[in-house]
């Protein structure tokens, strides 16, 4: 009996434990984040290359912990095993690097204040981490650090032990900072300079620390050298130290705000944005905010790892762009230009690549946040206003990094999908400038322009690099130019010319390998010609991940590659090829070719945004099921929440955005349109908040690790057979039901008229 009975409870707590393992409720997601997604990277191989943000939403400013030495780009890294600061960072990836910078950091015992000397050990293990909450112990000092932020400013919350010799450091940063001690006001003010480029002559991040215990111990350092009694000091690498005796718990709290209009706005900020809150005040409304933005989705019946992954990268969704604005004191919206140097109305974003993000960030924000799309379309108009030229990589102004034209995707898609509040004709003035002239830096305009806009390509000979990439990204802008004219009612000609561009990535098409090929301005397709060369006539991948880009005419790609079975097994190619890759462009695997070369999927370069769409293209050749056995692979395999869990660079959110979307179980294949491509939903659940009030539910009860093919879809109780959602329909709220199975399914999707939206209609 005891064993009947033992057996029983034993087979009851299996079922609960399964049960628990796979049907996971979410009551506040923000639990769920794992900030260290990611951080677990270094130059040879990325992981993510992200650090823990320890943010608001679109924050201007941030904050991190540094284990990197000053002005690397790898500011944390997992595997580090000191902590030099916790610094006010605006960097958006490692490749472009921090600008607007400052560390804060506590010592005891010995006055140390240089990078090296006041580094402490620290561990994961005393370590915690929230977006909106940081806190660690280091172990040098006996001294435990608490952050938590505002969009503009931040509070430090610093736990001391017994000592006369507690201290908290200021660093500056080099290439010219100042700083002043003003004990009478328990405050330091400076500036930093330091920065990566892309600023005016007169670029400064301007701040304020003010401390709630008194100094006993004011001054200030510059270099090696401690300048003793020195309240001020202005140099090319400044710091200060002010000093204070504690007993052992003494807590000491500091308020930190910043500003790249002047020492005024930053006192602003600090009063508006923490007054006389306390420590706890700040960290509750932080989390409140957290907690109503992660929440607008929320996800019901995956695994506790599956809730962990999705909200951590929701969690990276909504950092970037950055706002880059300020309130003045009359309540005003402001902003200091990182283009001409001067202080202007209006809203600004940075901290952004369009190249990675138009393809899955921006129209999340489209679907999600009509209103903070808005004001990014309103910042553009005022970085056209500013510059002359709409931005493609901005941190904080324009930056030599990345190609195409791709400013035009965000602006038609937050058009055409019904966003207005901003100046669209000036918005279209610039995209139309784009297309006739080279910017300031390559990656802004269209370098190769004239070639492109006479022949239909930009040659290979011609010493453009990665031109056959910017040729099938031309192409795709050209599409929203002219789905953008269509909305404007511009004259047919200016719309026939732009829809007849759309079309040049037909001139790169090589029929005998059937392959995107970079071709000579002779007309002849380069030789030799290898499809594994990274690099050379592509952006950051080859042939075999860039013949995918005709996001405007997949149905016209399906025809050149020889109809709908040929198609298909160009997608499975993909897969069943080795791994092998020519580096010869760059002397050496960079770290984009060896996370492909490692994830065990062939020619599949997950980590790298030019293929993401890929595996959704199966859709349009009637071969759904092979969608959504490739989506499913890709989240199980390629994505986990922890501090390796990417594979390859996140990049604001793009990569983190693919996941987010396939989740959900559908994706935006073409921006610019109004269709999003079915997929495979992985939760029992998920529910969509609109902005509007409505509420859009994906409802797949069966769904699980083997359940992972969509049998029949019911949309607002209709049987419902297209293998895509449009936009408007999700507007109005409701739901989609699929019903899953274990095997793909024969009849769901596979019909022509099932497919989504191409220029090339579906004969």
């Amino acid at each position: 009996m005891k064993r009947v009975l033992c057996s029983i409870i034993l087979s009851a707590f299996t079922l609960t434990a399964t049960f628990a393992q796979t049907v996971t409720q979410v009551a506040d997601p923000t639990e769920w984040v794992n900030p260290l997604m990611g951080t677990q990277s270094k130059f040879s191989l990325s992981t993510g290359n992200t650090y823990p943000a320890i943010a608001l939403p679109w924050g201007m400013n941030f904050w991190m912990p540094q284990t990197g030495k000053m002005g690397d780009g790898w500011g944390y890294t997992y595997d580090a095993d000191k902590i030099r600061g916790f610094k006010q960072t605006h960097q958006p990836s490692p490749w472009i690097n921090d600008y607007g910078q400052f560390s804060i950091m506590p010592v005891t015992g010995k006055l140390k204040f240089d990078e090296n000397s006041r580094a402490s050990w620290f561990s994961h293990k005393a370590e915690t981490v929230k977006p909106h909450y940081y806190k660690v112990y280091l172990a040098d000092y006996d001294v435990t650090t608490e952050i938590t932020p505002t969009e503009r400013a931040a509070q430090f919350r610093i736990t001391f032990p017994q000592t006369d010799s507690a201290y908290v450091v200021l660093d500056a940063f080099d290439k010219g900072s100042y700083v002043k001690v003003i004990p009478a006001e328990r405050k330091i003010i400076g500036y930093t300079t330091k920065n990566s480029g892309g600023v005016p002559a007169n670029f400064k991040n301007y701040f304020v620390l003010v401390f709630d215990k008194p100094f006993n111990l004011s001054a200030t350092w510059h270099g090696k050298q401690l300048a003793k009694d020195t309240l001020e000091y202005k140099a090319d690498h400044v710091g200060a130290v002010v000093g204070f005796k504690t007993r052992r718990g003494e807590q000491v709290g500091i308020k930190v705000a910043s500003s790249f209009i002047s020492y005024d706005q930053a006192e602003v900020n600090l009063r508006r944005e923490l007054g006389t809150d306390t420590f706890e005040a700040t960290q509750k409304k932080g989390h409140a905010i957290w907690k109503k933005e992660l929440s607008r989705i929320t996800v019901e019946g995956g695994s506790p790892e599956q809730t962990r992954t999705f909200y951590s990268c929701l969690y990276r969704v909504l950092l970037f762009p950055r706002k880059f604005y300020e309130l003045d004191a009359r309540n005003q919206i402001v902003h200091y230009s990182p283009y001409n140097g001067e202080v202007l109305p209006g809203y600004m974003f940075t901290d952004n690549g369009f190249w990675d993000t138009f393809r899955a960030v921006f129209p999340f924000f489209t679907l999600m946040y009509p209103t903070l799309n808005a004001q990014i379309m309103e910042g553009l108009v005022n970085t056209y206003k500013e510059s002359g030229f709409l931005p493609e990589w901005a941190s904080p102004g324009h930056r030599e990094s990345m190609i195409g034209s791709n400013s035009a995707s965000l602006i038609a898609d937050s058009y055409i999908k019904g966003i207005r509040g901003y100046d669209i004709n000036t918005l279209y003035e610039a995209v139309i400038k784009n297309t006739k002239n080279a910017g300031p830096v390559s990656s802004v305009g269209r370098l190769g322009h004239e070639y492109y806009n006479e022949l239909g390509y930009v040659p290979y000979d011609v010493k453009i690099r990665e031109n056959a990439a910017r040729t099938l990204e031309y192409a795709y802008a050209d599409f929203c130019i002219a789905q953008l004219a269509r909305e404007l009612k511009r004259p047919q000609a200016e719309i026939d010319l732009y829809t007849k561009r759309a079309q040049n990535y037909r001139n790169l098409f090589d029929p005998e390998t059937k392959l995107m090929r970079g071709k000579n301005q002779n007309g002849q397709f380069q030789k030799p010609f290898n499809p594994f060369k990274w690099g050379d006539a592509f952006t950051e991948g080859n042939s075999w991940h860039y013949t995918w880009s005709v996001f405007q005419d997949v149905q016209g790609l399906v025809e050149l590659v020889g109809g709908r079975e040929a198609f298909v097994q160009k997608l499975d190619t993909v897969f069943a090829m080795p791994p092998i890759f020519d580096d010869s462009y760059y002397g050496f695997p960079i770290h984009e070719i060896r996370e492909m070369q490692i994830m065990n999927m062939g020619q599949y370069a997950h980590g790298n945004q030019p293929v993401q769409h890929m595996i959704y293209l199966y859709n349009y050749a009637g071969a759904p099921a092979k969608a959504q056995y490739w989506l499913r692979e890709v989240m199980q395999r390629l994505y986990q929440p922890t501090p390796d869990g990417y594979c390859g660079d996140e990049d604001n959110g793009q990569t983190s955005a693919w996941y987010v979307f396939s989740a959900l179980g559908f994706y935006p294949v073409t921006p610019g349109t109004t269709q999003y491509v079915i997929g495979t939903p992985l939760f029992k659940k998920a529910t969509m908040t609109l902005e509007n009030g409505k509420k859009f539910v994906v409802q797949a009860p069966a769904t699980s690790d083997q359940n992972l093919y969509i049998q029949k879809a019911t949309l607002n109780g209709k049987a419902y057979t297209p293998t895509y959602l449009d936009h408007f329909d999700i507007l109005k709220g409701g739901n989609i039901t699929f019903d899953m199975g274990s095997q793909p399914s024969r009849n769901w999707g596979t019909s022509k008229k099932d497919v989504p939206w191409s220029y090339t209609a579906v004969k």
